[in-house]
């Protein structure tokens, strides 16, 4: 991405942005157009910027683009001035039946030749090669064998099926929930990263975890995750916080493929974490009908139990290195929290709109607006209108990012609908799986995780759950619980090899290997492993059932990710044998996978094995034969005392 387009193009482009934020926002507040004209809007506003602010390749000019990507810009805008300009004739043409006329022909490849290139610059090239693929099979489908074939398609019933198409394509609903839930709340984390909330965030993790254990590992750990709730990019997460962190704990001792893969993990997290969550969640919440609040209570637990894990694998790996607290005179004091406290304003008044049933867009627009109105009650944390507007634009920079994902995944899930492909696909898995729930899962699981190589979150999630959330329903599994199982391996696919983009970027700062780092980050982050299979096979875990198999879900859980975490380190109370680790990583396996025995009984082990853990350690403690601890040194994340 180009950090600056100079002169009068880079002010038009600024402005421009802008523009598209503020009318966003104004629909947000007021009231939105109709689907298809909104839809047009959208991606006339946001897809030709791309093409300004990422170069065709590393040869491209740096501060200024080139007149091709202006060509691009004009050829992604005027297919979309023609569907606005032209609502009324194509919601009255009947698919495959009226003729495309050939402006439409052009427009239409016009439109997804830009979509695709603009994929291909601000996304990946592997989701760029699978729309290419998609729109190929379309052509040439009807030369394939068996399965794959399908009735001869010519180029111009493609086009219909893309651009032409009302309810699915590049004008789908995919599209209009980019346009209206997840574009307001991009903005609204925009502002809340430019208010301070992440030297709120910081203060409360040393607070928090930095009194204990392995202390400034901890601090990265709920930092990472509280930044990654807001940031909407585990990329940015790492850049943002593991370049402080990651130095800082190899200073510590942790080797820097620990760190790098700790802070991948703790990153790729953040958009589990509610009340904001991942675009993906935001999409969710449209697609089963499902309120946002729902999906807020629903996915608590898992957030919980994720983080609870990878403090667990920092906690040990800290006894083993010896690694203490940081000294109670260098951790932020309450009134450094007290300065900042009220940041949490605007996050409440999302959080009690949703809870009131507003429409979360609209929550999210009052949310927002009380960002800018509390920030401007102190000093410190004041933005002037320059500073307003930078980060409007920063939002709007990473709203046209997603924008050019989701209009992928459209082309990509009307094809394959389309086709039959999609049926296909789960034809196969159903045909593999039987009728065993497990099985199902874990090949919807192993799928999701391939597609998300190379894939974003959302896309990924998107295109999965097409093929997979009906899947386990037919199976009694809640609709909700289907998708939070999809949404968590779509979302752990970034921290997973052989593509991770989160564990390459915190590999790159720790100067590790890209590929062992992406491996440790899939192990630090097994609780969203476990939690997301959990979703299938736990009606506690979405908070069905009684409090009492709720808190024994939750304890089962969390006693078995515990056991694991300290089996995986090899050290609780000292060093341990091969037997002893076998034994933990067995006992967790019990209490977090053995689904057919009672809940209950997995919790009461659970509870039993880490009581023996405790006591086994205070008894070696007493007798001497522990790793001493030294004090850690104390951590500074950027803007933390302003």
């Amino acid at each position: 991405m180009r950090s600056h387009v100079a002169g009068i193009p880079g002010k038009l482009l600024g402005a421009w942005i802008l523009f598209a934020v503020f009318l966003h926002l104004y629909w947000a507040g007021t009231g939105y157009p109709e689907p298809l004209a909104l839809a047009a809007m959208h991606l006339a506003l946001f897809v030709p910027p791309v093409f300004l602010l990422f170069p065709a390749n590393e040869r491209s000019p740096k501060t200024k683009p080139s007149l091709f990507d202006y060509l691009l810009a004009i050829a992604a805008l005027v297919p979309n001035v023609y569907i606005y300009w032209n609502q009324a004739e194509l919601y009255e043409r009947t698919m495959f039946i009226d003729p495309v006329s050939p402006l439409q022909l052009a427009l239409g490849t016009a439109m997804t030749v830009t979509v695709v290139e603009a994929t291909r610059r601000s996304i990946s090239v592997t989701l760029a090669g699978l729309v290419v693929v998609v729109i190929a099979y379309m052509l040439v489908g009807h030369l394939l064998p068996g399965a794959w074939n399908y009735r001869q398609l010519s180029f111009a019933h493609v086009t219909e099926i893309t651009y032409l198409s009302i309810g699915s394509g590049l004008y789908g609903p995919l599209t209009v929930m980019s346009a209206t839930i997840v574009a307001v709340f991009l903005i609204f984390g925009s502002l809340m990263q430019g208010s301070g909330m992440s030297r709120l965030f910081g203060n409360f993790g040393a607070i928090t975890g930095g009194r204990f254990t392995g202390g400034p590992a901890k601090v990265a750990v709920i930092s990472s995750g509280l930044f990654g709730m807001m940031s909407g990019s585990s990329v940015a997460n790492v850049v943002v916080t593991g370049s402080i962190t990651i130095p800082m704990m190899k200073r510590l001792g942790f080797r820097p493929v620990f760190a790098a893969g700790l802070e991948a993990a703790a990153s790729v997290g953040g958009p589990l974490v509610p009340p904001v969550m991942g675009a993906a969640a935001f999409i969710m919440s449209e697609m089963i009908a499902v309120p946002y609040s729902e999906i807020i209570k629903a996915a608590a637990l898992g957030a919980v139990l994720y983080y609870v894990n990878l403090l667990a694998v920092v906690h040990f790996e800290a006894k083993k290195l010896g690694i203490g607290a940081i000294p109670k005179a260098h951790l932020p004091s309450l009134r450094d929290i007290g300065r900042d406290l009220h940041l949490l304003i605007p996050l409440a008044t999302l959080v009690t709109l949703m809870m009131l049933r507003f429409s979360p867009y609209l929550a999210a627009y009052w949310a927002t607006i009380t960002t800018v109105v509390i920030a401007a009650l102190r000093q410190h944390t004041r933005m002037g209108l320059f500073r307003v507007l930078q980060h409007l634009r920063d939002g709007g920079y990473l709203i046209a990012m997603i924008v050019v994902a989701v209009t992928s995944a459209g082309i990509i899930t009307a094809a394959l609908s389309s086709t039959g492909v999609l049926l296909a696909f789960t034809g196969m898995i159903k045909s593999l799986g039987g009728q065993s729930l497990l099985l199902l899962s874990i090949l919807i699981a192993s799928t999701c995780l391939i597609i998300g190589v190379g894939i974003p979150t959302t896309p990924a999630y998107i295109i999965t759950a097409a093929i997979g959330a009906p899947i386990v329903a037919e199976l009694g599994v809640p609709l909700l619980a289907a998708h939070l199982f999809i949404f968590y391996f779509a979302v752990l696919a970034d921290a997973s090899p052989p593509v991770a983009p989160v564990a390459d970027a915190a590999a790159t700062i720790a100067g590790a290997p890209a590929v062992t780092t992406g491996f440790y980050a899939c192990r630090f982050a097994l609780g969203g492993f476990v939690g997301g299979l959990a979703y299938v096979f736990e009606p506690g875990l979405i908070l069905r059932g009684s409090w009492l198999d709720i808190l024994a879900t939750l304890t089962a859980l969390g006693c078995g990710l515990v056991l694991i975490a300290a089996g995986l380190a090899g050290y609780a109370w000292a060093r341990l044998s091969i037997l002893s680790r076998l034994a933990l990583v067995s006992a967790g396996c019990v209490c977090c996978l053995a689904y057919q025995w009672p809940v209950i009984e997995r919790a009461a082990l659970g509870l039993l094995a880490i009581a023996i853990l405790i006591l086994l350690g205070r008894l070696m403690e007493a007798r001497g034969l522990t790793t001493p601890l030294r004090p850690a040194e104390p951590v500074v994340l950027e803007g933390e005392r302003p």
